[in-house]
C-alpha cells in the first residue's frame, strides 16, 4: 500500500491500537527533528502529532481510571493510585539519585 508522505499508516475506517499510535507519534517526532520537511509538511506533521498525543493521553487516563475502579476496597469503595514500574509523572518513585521525570 502506498501512502502519501505524512499520512497515518492506517485507513480512516480503522482506529490504530495504542501501540500503533505511539509508534506513529515517535515517527512524527523523528520526522520533525530531522529538519528535512517543508514548512507546510512540518505544520501538518505537528498537528498530527498533537492529535496522536491527545488520543494517547486520553487512553492512558481511561486505563488509570479502570485500574482505580478495579482496586476499589472498603465501604464506601476507595481508590488507590496506580504506581507504575518506573520513575516519572505516570507513577513510581525515583530511586536515590534519579530525577523524578
Amino acid at each position: 500500500m502506498t501512502l502519501k508522505k505524512g499520512t497515518p499508516a492506517t485507513g480512516a475506517e480503522e482506529t490504530p491500537s495504542f501501540e500503533q499510535a505511539l509508534e506513529r507519534l515517535e515517527s512524527v517526532v523523528q520526522d520533525l527533528e530531522g529538519g528535512e520537511l517543508t514548512l507546510e509538511d512540518s505544520l501538518a506533521r505537528y498537528e498530527e502529532g498533537v492529535r496522536l498525543s491527545q488520543r494517547l493521553t486520553r487512553t492512558l487516563d481511561e486505563a488509570e481510571k479502570r485500574i482505580e475502579r478495579l482496586t476499589a476496597n472498603g465501604d464506601p469503595p476507595a481508590t488507590e493510585p496506580f504506581e507504575g514500574p518506573g520513575p516519572g509523572p505516570r507513577g513510581g518513585t525515583p530511586s536515590e539519585g534519579e530525577l523524578p521525570f
